[in-house]
């Protein structure tokens, strides 16, 4: 545990030592430079892809227990496909976020 507790606390540190260089203006204005740019585009890449892997196995799990339930207790099929909809949009809602938040990023 104090090693995850440990490596939460580097990476909070070497977060906050990065945000000078993102403080500076920009040699253009309206437009970062280039390297920034590529690095706002890779970094929305792997968060779409994060936020796409991780919500497909929430969904999987969240399909694998309603299916469990409905086998165990098949009269109480109704509620239980109803709370697994319900699970599933917001899991689902956290990707479009995701999506969203890379659209607005990424045009900067």
């Amino acid at each position: 545990m104090k090693k995850a507790a440990a490596m939460v606390f580097l990476v909070l540190v070497i977060g906050m030592m990065a945000l000078p260089a993102f403080a500076q203006g920009a040699a253009e204005a309206g437009k970062p430079p280039e390297h920034v740019a590529t690095g706002i585009v890779i970094a929305a890449g792997f968060s779409m892809a994060l936020a796409a892997g991780l919500c497909g196995l929430g969904q999987g799990r969240v399909g694998a227990a309603a299916c469990e339930g409905i086998a165990r207790n098949p009269g109480a099929a109704g509620p239980i496909r109803l709370a697994m909809i319900l699970g599933l949009v917001f899991i689902e809602t956290l990707a479009l976020f995701t999506l969203a938040v890379v659209f607005a990023k990424v045009g900067y």
